[in-house]
């Protein structure tokens, strides 16, 4: 057991995932397994991937409206690229 005034030996000094690499994450799940579920053999889209990727991006304005402050030049820059790379990930199906 530990004595009132002993400090811990190890401080946690993890503060969490960034929003910006959760949503990117989250993008590409979305899209991938959208993929998966709505694409045929004949490279045919089903129409309800259109609206799987509607939600995704109302999801992706509320979450940088609601974590504006966090979105620096870099995170703007890395969801950019993100976002490009579903554009390919997109395309190679």
């Amino acid at each position: 057991m530990r004595e009132p005034d002993q400090r811990p030996v190890f401080n946690r000094r993890h503060f969490g995932t960034p929003e910006t690499i959760t949503l990117i994450v989250t993008n590409y799940i979305t899209v991938a397994l959208g993929l998966m579920i709505f694409v045929n053999s004949h490279h045919h889209i089903h129409w309800f991937f259109w609206i799987v990727l509607g939600v995704l991006a109302a999801y992706n304005v509320f979450s940088i409206y609601r974590y504006r402050e966090e979105y620096n030049k870099m995170a703007i820059i890395s969801y950019i690229v993100a976002t490009a790379g579903l554009g390919l990930l997109f395309l190679m199906v």
